[in-house]
């Protein structure tokens, strides 16, 4: 049984006048086109088809907010790195994600990386943007359960040491229930606001927009 079983989308934004009062306490989930963040958002809140899930790249074109809770709200943003995507829909994709950053109820981000393919430049890019704007970031490494148990536990340990602190990092399958307590627990301390361990300091540069 979930534990958020009233959850249900609030509003799916176009725009960043779209967006919900920049009120109570929000977390956002990204990661490259089939990543498998659909089935993670399912996963992690407990309802099988809150979010839609799809083999084709590209699908998830708005910002869709979910209220978990009053007050609480997880964001779904648009896969990237989905190189048959309109130039102008890559543009508004980027837009409305930068325009997540001075949301104060923004608390931070879920970075779904699909474990077969390993933290790719765009992946390192989001990181970057959440550096530069304050928000701690959690990696899972979705499909895990399509690797060899050793393979999984080794790539969690280099890509843990890869990052320096920047991000946490765990081992994640929708499939096989693989790490959703980890992420749950994850999603609910920042809902709660409770306070990150500090990370690794940022190298400032602004990274171009998600592709």
């Amino acid at each position: 049984m979930g534990i958020y079983q009233n959850a249900q989308l609030l509003l799916s934004a176009a725009a960043a006048s779209q967006f919900p009062a920049d009120r109570g306490a929000e977390v956002a989930i990204a990661g490259r086109s089939n990543a498998g963040k659909s089935s993670a958002i399912n996963a992690i809140v407990g309802r099988r088809a809150l979010a839609r899930t799809s083999k084709q790249p590209g699908r998830t074109r708005l910002l869709n907010f979910f209220e978990l809770t009053p007050g609480a709200r997880l964001i779904d943003l648009p896969g990237y790195g989905y190189a048959q995507g309109a130039r102008a829909e890559r543009d508004t994709w980027a837009r409305l994600i930068a325009a997540l950053a001075p949301r104060h109820s923004l608390k931070g981000l879920l970075l779904v990386v699909d474990a077969r393919r390993g933290f790719q430049d765009s992946d390192e890019q989001l990181l970057i943007w959440a550096q530069l704007h304050s928000r701690p970031v959690h990696v899972l490494l979705a499909k895990a359960d399509q690797l060899r148990p050793s393979e999984a536990r080794s790539l969690r340990a280099h890509l843990q040491t890869q990052l320096l602190g920047r991000a946490a990092v765990q081992l994640f399958s929708a499939h096989e229930s693989i790490g959703i307590d980890e992420a749950r627990a994850r999603l609910a301390a920042w809902l709660a606001g409770e306070p990150e361990q500090e990370k690794a300091p940022v190298v400032l540069k602004e990274p171009p927009g998600p592709a």
